[in-house]
């Protein structure tokens, strides 16, 4: 009886151990849980600050801030050209050059004729593009108007693509002035300064394409012709007949030219014919009249059987 408590005693201790046990291991694990999770939170603390301060999350992309296209803010290259009659052709090419230059522009070129009644100005003008327009229309009232064009080259894709190369050009050539300081011997001072002066080079033809279409952006192109009223129109105004009668007419013209050329030729061999052909034929025909003159040779006498 006695060793059957004793059993009882020890199976109840056993139990009373164990429960002690696992108990204290879960205490333990749960405080590690608690102190790891306690030190994560400070370190996510940083990042949760800067997205609430609207800083962009890691792993997002960003995208680049396009280009402002709008009509008003794109890059047009204006050109036009003007024949127009007038009277007196020296007075509408002052008129015209004093035109430009109260728009802001000058004069590129003048080019002048002068004849009786048939002489012609024509001027190339170099005016603001936001008063293309307006130049246009007063010179063009200085006379009577015979032939109008204007063109227009859209060339924003051009000046956006420009700043985008100039941009990496110039930080290429910024990154390879600061190793060529750096250069250590003398064959890297000399292999970097020759790259240096390959990437300024580029550079600068970079950029003197982007002066180039800022300056035919900023002053517009106008080629205007003055003519008197005796003389011819100027290429472009010819009312000729398309078709077949323009084809004819094309042919006749080339026929006329090539019997220019034909008698031209003939016209400078002519002399050397004369000089030399007339004394050839001369000699010729003495020596075929000395052949004539000689008499036949005889024959020698049959033989005799």
């Amino acid at each position: 009886m006695r060793a059957i408590r004793n059993r009882k005693t020890y199976l109840a201790a056993t139990i009373l151990i164990t429960g002690l046990l696992v108990a204290g291991c879960s205490a333990d694990s749960s405080d590690s849980q608690n102190t790891s999770g306690a030190a994560e939170a400070p370190a996510m603390a940083p990042d949760q600050a800067q997205n609430e301060k609207g800083a962009p999350a890691q792993g997002k992309d960003t995208t680049a801030q396009a280009p402002d296209l709008r009509v008003e803010q794109r890059s047009i290259i204006y050109r036009g050209s003007l024949s127009v009659r007038v009277k007196d052709v020296n007075a509408a090419a002052g008129q015209a050059t004093g035109i430009a230059n109260t728009a802001g522009g000058f004069v590129g070129g003048d080019n002048r004729t002068s004849g009786s009644g048939a002489g012609s100005a024509t001027l190339e003008l170099r005016v603001p593009a936001d008063k293309f327009g307006t130049v246009v229309d007063q010179l063009a009232k200085l006379g009577d108007e015979e032939q109008r064009q204007i063109n227009t080259e859209d060339v924003t894709e051009a000046v956006v693509d420009l700043d985008a190369r100039i941009a990496v050009q110039q930080a290429r050539v910024d990154s390879g002035r600061k190793l060529l300081g750096q250069a250590k011997s003398l064959d890297d001072l000399v292999m970097l300064e020759r790259e240096v002066a390959t990437r300024e080079s580029d550079l600068a033809s970079l950029q003197a394409k982007k002066r180039n279409l800022a300056d035919l952006t900023a002053l517009s192109t106008i080629t205007v012709t003055y003519l008197d009223p005796d003389a011819d129109p100027v290429a472009g105004d010819s009312d000729d007949p398309p078709g077949f009668l323009a084809g004819l007419g094309a042919g006749w013209d080339a026929l006329l030219a090539s019997l220019k050329v034909l008698l031209t030729v003939l016209g400078a061999l002519l002399p050397w014919v004369i000089a030399i052909g007339l004394p050839a034929w001369a000699a010729l025909h003495l020596i075929r009249r000395l052949r004539r003159s000689r008499p036949a040779p005889a024959l020698p006498p049959a033989p005799q059987d």
